[in-house]
């Protein structure tokens, strides 16, 4: 079964949407066609509903009025724990800088013993 994404799913409904729509349309012409029936009007989408200005300022000001209650409040997210910062001792950084210089002489005499260079041809 093939996976549905949301762009099929999206187009999907877009493409059912529209056959509706044409259907509606070709049910429309044959009712128009019936002796005696008349076309009902086609549904409005309306205007839209518009606040008054006391209305956006009241609930500008019930905002307000959270927002302020939210930062007079003790912060309730808790605390990172006091943990001391670690620190590397001298003696424990010198003997990583003493591992790492003795692996990588290891590393490069590991690939300067395989590969000889010969003097080329003449």
């Amino acid at each position: 079964m093939p996976t549905l994404t949301i762009e099929i799913i999206n187009a999907a409904i877009l493409g059912f949407e529209e056959q509706k729509r044409r259907l509606d349309e070709q049910i429309a012409e044959l009712r128009g066609l019936l002796p005696g029936a008349t076309t009902a009007p086609e549904p409005t989408k309306g205007t839209r509903r518009k606040m008054s200005a006391a209305g956006r300022e009241a609930i500008a000001a019930a905002q307000r009025k959270r927002w302020a209650a939210k930062k007079t409040e003790p912060d309730t997210t808790p605390a990172k724990s006091a943990k001391p910062k670690r620190k590397l001792s001298a003696a424990g950084k010198a003997a990583i800088v003493a591992a790492l210089k003795k692996r990588w002489a290891a590393k490069k005499a590991a690939t300067a013993e395989p590969v000889k260079k010969t003097a080329p041809k003449k």
